[in-house]
């Protein structure tokens, strides 16, 4: 763990998840209802949707900050789900009869409460997860990449002068991923962006295009193998 924990000294992970949720919330507040209706790059979830899933999902943040996650598999079970797509959804649905208003201040509350509490908390200390015991630290970077790939779905704006520095981090938590994992893919620093190495084979990949394959979101076109694009895929 130590070893892999390294690649992330360098960055603060309260400030990401905090920077993350600023974007997410100002993109929020200019959307008019046109805008909320529109496609994401969630399949099948509009922008709207997107709010109601980070919103539905505070209730398995709370549940881990909480020491509950017992209590949290126990609702899945009384709701019928059978995993975190099916809890997904149902946050999804849960929400869509609702003005986005509502849905917009559930996520401003609970997820304030929830970056406060992980801060408080500090990197080193460990909380209950659907894995078990698990750093603070570690468990914020996830949540970190999840919101900046849900603000680029709905697409929330990137300034050009944060552009290389957020892709930096990024890459650095995908890498982070891979070796958490033990997967077998190498990867490769280069000028242009990394090779990677798999199954015999070697992709070039930007630095850019290395992220979006962490999250699953490289575009179908994109001619990386796709028994590496699975595996490049640890963190959605």
């Amino acid at each position: 763990m130590g070893k892999r924990r390294g690649l992330l000294d360098d960055l603060d992970p309260f400030d990401i998840f905090d920077a993350e949720a600023v974007r997410l919330d100002r993109h929020f507040a200019t959307l008019d209802e046109e805008a909320w209706n529109r496609p994401s790059r969630c399949a099948g979830w509009s922008v709207r949707d997107v709010l109601a899933h980070l919103a539905g999902e505070e209730l398995y943040n709370h549940a881990c900050l909480d020491g509950d996650v017992r209590g949290f598999t126990a609702m899945l079970e009384r709701e019928g789900l059978t995993g975190y797509e099916d809890f997904n959804e149902w946050c999804v649905r849960q929400r869509r009869d609702l003005p986005v208003e509502q849905v917009l201040a559930e996520w401003r509350e609970k997820n304030g409460e929830t970056r406060a509490r992980m801060r408080a908390l500090g990197r080193d200390a460990e909380l209950q997860t659907s894995v078990g015991m698990y750093p603070v630290g570690l468990q914020t970077f996830h949540y970190c990449s999840e919101y900046a790939t849900h603000a680029d779905d709905v697409g929330a704006p990137v300034a050009e002068r944060e552009r290389d520095e957020r892709t930096l981090w990024r890459a650095k938590v995908g890498l982070f991923a891979l070796a958490e994992r033990g997967s077998p893919v190498r990867v490769e620093p280069t000028p242009a962006g990394v090779l990677v190495h798999a199954f015999g084979d070697t992709a070039s990949l930007t630095a850019a295009e290395f992220v979006e394959a962490t999250v699953g979101r490289l575009p179908a076109g994109h001619p990386l193998d796709g028994r590496m694009r699975s595996t490049l895929r640890v963190l959605a």
